[in-house]
């Protein structure tokens, strides 16, 4: 197969590219999962569970990125926040490049909903605009899911978050 000279400035160009970015960003890139992984859950309150599947972010990238972007959230998905340990009652989430209204529910290391705040999108360009949203108490993981679903359903703090495929069932208190 002969190459014509366009053929081979573009094969040429993209393998100095390549070759331009650094070792440890590439690596990272070609670790990252392209897409989170999906779990079921669901949520115990007095109403009876609720079952979501949840894309589980819990890479610091995963994380970073959360629901940026998005359009469109199905009623029954969401998006789970996981962290290696407890992270700090003033850690937040912010709604930078967010396109979608969001509620979201801080869970404890019991599997207990310890917090709820609803994140409007951010329309500024400018990340230090948008604001944050801290749990304001301890927490090892935060779910997202489209702003108004946890009232529709009763969902409330103290009730319990259960993901069968990684910690069991937990019951409403």
């Amino acid at each position: 197969m002969t190459l014509t000279r366009r053929q081979l400035l573009k094969a040429s160009l993209s393998v100095s590219l390549a070759a331009a970015i650094p070792l440890p960003l590439l690596n990272a890139w070609a670790a990252e999962p392209a897409q989170a992984n999906t779990l079921s859950l669901a949520i115990h309150s007095k109403e009876g569970p609720h079952r979501l599947d949840v894309e589980v972010a819990e890479t610091v990238s995963q994380r970073q990125r959360g629901l940026m972007g998005r359009e469109h959230l199905p009623e029954t998905r969401g998006m789970l926040f996981r962290f290696e340990s407890e992270q700090p009652a003033g850690n937040a989430f912010w709604m930078y490049r967010t396109l979608i209204p969001l509620d979201i529910a801080f869970i404890d290391g019991e599997g207990r909903i310890v917090a709820i705040n609803t994140m409007p999108p951010c329309e500024s360009t400018t990340p230090r605009e948008c604001p944050s949203y801290p749990a304001g108490v301890p927490y090892h993981a935060a779910l997202e899911v489209n702003a108004g679903y946890f009232a529709e359903r009763g969902i409330q703090v103290g009730d319990c978050v259960s993901v069968p495929a990684l910690a069991g069932f937990c019951r409403p208190e």
